[in-house]
């Protein structure tokens, strides 16, 4: 056990685990209970898609619980106030200029689980987190990626608003 990882999340990513939780254990489960239990009342078991999909989505909402239970016991919440500014830290937002395509990209470095390439969150784990990391503003950082090698700018470190 003394190597279990921990899950680094913001407290926004921390919320939204929890309200998840709250919502499977508190509504999901009573609605899948249900529709289990009208589909015992139509009869015969062995021909009812109704009861097998119930019971799929069951399982399904069992394991969430159980994966989310798992990731929150192992949480540390990065306390964004708390963050120093002078460096790259997990909960910073960070702006770079990317030397190769002449433009400003706004990063937030989180932890692996609240990862999201679409909202421009990235993993403290990820290669260009990875990179970012510990770094200061005015550094220039270059990154070894799939696509090669990116140069990023430091421009601005700052709390997520």
């Amino acid at each position: 056990m003394a190597d279990t990882k921990k899950n680094i999340l913001t407290y926004a990513g921390l919320k939204k685990y929890e309200e998840e939780l709250a919502d499977l254990k508190l509504n999901r489960r009573k609605e899948v209970a249900q529709k289990i239990k009208e589909a015992r009342e139509q009869g015969d078991l062995s021909e009812n898609a109704e009861y097998d999909a119930a019971k799929d989505e069951q399982r399904d909402i069992e394991l969430r619980i159980e994966e989310l239970e798992k990731l929150l016991k192992n949480a540390e919440v990065v306390v964004e106030d708390e963050i120093e500014l002078d460096k790259i830290n997990v909960g910073c937002q960070v702006k770079v200029y990317d030397v190769e395509y002449d433009e400003e990209i706004e990063f937030k470095i989180v932890g692996s689980t609240e990862a999201n390439s679409l909202q421009n969150k990235i993993s403290n784990e990820s290669p260009v987190g990875r990179a970012l990391l510990g770094r200061k503003a005015g550094e220039t950082v270059e990154v070894e990626t799939q696509a090669g090698v990116i140069e990023y700018k430091i421009l601005e470190i700052q709390r997520v608003s």
